[in-house]
């Protein structure tokens, strides 16, 4: 943690839905007039496109039924947590972009699915933002969670999360649905031992529960709506925050418990906009203290 540049995590699985939360932040940083560091967890990847499809079969060749994405041997676990250290004491770091499509790819005249090369990042902004599969994560060899200043985890419960991603890879990345289920099986080991832990290291998590039937999620149609949703709130530590509030601002929310708010699925950015702006002032005074300290 930083008190001079902060530092802003969101974790969460493959299909989570923490790109839409991302948009939130990003609508906050405009308003407030901040410029963020903005790091994408898939940049971390260990390999790109070819080279992971390489390495899959290889691995499945030798009898391992369980290569991912997910996993430490596929990541720069050891880099992402420089780069949070390094720009926490420093204001900068180092990082890269995964060109996932031709879209991005373009600009930099490169092929889809690869890397750009790795650059200094930092000068000039006010906190940098983290989003991705790890931000979280804490192993014998690393502590990433222990750097940023608020981590914010995004776990929708697991039907819907396949569910979201059977339909963003079917739909608009073209996969089949059988391929999709065998990456989430795949996957599964990961997926327990190095995603689901992280969440018990976040300072605040939004599950989001759908009020529909979801109990076959491999052969649902649509994803639930967010008015067909409910997004359960849970704070770390409740402390500060100004629950009597939050009701009185998002209709139809109530307490679970006593960290706990639910609130309509229609209502989660506008619940995130009422959580984290306060959250965010408060780090940016703290940093101009620090500065002036200085």
């Amino acid at each position: 943690m930083s008190a001079r540049h902060p530092i802003i995590a969101i974790t969460g699985s493959s299909g989570a839905g923490t790109t839409s939360v991302q948009r939130t932040f990003e609508n906050i940083f405009r308003r407030e007039e901040l410029t963020a560091a903005v790091v994408e967890g898939d940049s971390f990847h260990r390999y790109d496109r070819a080279e992971m499809r390489q390495r899959q079969a290889e691995a499945e060749k030798a009898g391992n039924k369980h290569f991912s994405h997910f996993g430490p041997d596929n990541n720069l676990f050891a880099e992402l947590e420089e780069l949070f250290r390094c720009y926490g004491e420093t204001g900068r770091g180092r990082s890269r972009k995964y060109l996932h499509d031709p879209v991005e790819a373009k600009p930099y005249k490169q092929e889809p699915g690869t890397f750009t090369a790795w650059e200094e990042i930092g000068e000039g902004t006010d906190l940098l933002f983290y989003e991705g599969l790890h931000g979280a994560v804490v192993t014998p060899e690393v502590n990433i969670a222990k750097h940023p200043d608020l981590l914010i985890g995004v776990v929708p419960v697991v039907n819907l999360e396949w569910i979201q991603k059977l339909y963003r890879d079917k739909n608009v990345r073209g996969y089949s649905a059988e391929a999709v289920t065998d990456t989430i099986l795949r996957r599964m080991p990961d997926y327990v031992h190095y995603i689901c832990p992280q969440f018990t290291q976040t300072h605040v998590n939004f599950q989001r529960v759908p009020m529909v039937d979801t109990s076959n999620p491999f052969i649902a149609r649509d994803i639930p709506s967010a008015s067909e949703s409910m997004v359960v709130i849970r704070f770390a530590n409740p402390k500060g925050i100004d629950f009597p509030y939050l009701l009185s601002m998002i209709h139809d929310s109530f307490m679970s418990r006593a960290n706990t708010i639910v609130v309509p699925g229609g209502k989660m950015e506008l619940a995130m906009q009422l959580i984290f702006t306060p959250f965010i002032w408060r780090l940016i005074e703290r940093r101009k203290r620090a500065l002036g300290a200085v």
